[in-house]
């Protein structure tokens, strides 16, 4: 049986119910199991996602996505460029 992955706004969302619960009284420990998760899990998505609301967690999303299309690009115009200094120096 594999492990579930949880989507982005899915950790976020218990992130938020954990510290709930904590507010509350209850134990950061029994709140953690609450959740169905870690505590070695918690605290990565803590230190990953720590602090985001919903929109900007949509703007991290976005701002992924640009930065993967950006990289994409720069790679087409490097592969590009050295294809043109090869036919340069074939030339000469």
């Amino acid at each position: 049986m594999s492990a579930k992955r949880h989507k982005p706004d899915e950790i976020v969302a218990k992130l938020r119910q954990v510290e709930t619960r904590v507010c509350e009284g209850v134990a950061r420990e029994e709140a953690i199991r609450e959740v169905l998760i870690t505590e070695q899990t918690y605290c990565r998505w803590r230190k990953q996602y720590g602090g985001l609301g919903t929109d900007q967690l949509e703007e991290l999303k976005r701002l992924k996505k640009e930065n993967d299309r950006l990289k994409e690009a720069v790679s087409d115009l490097t592969l590009d460029k050295l294809i043109l200094a090869e036919a340069v120096k074939v030339k000469h």
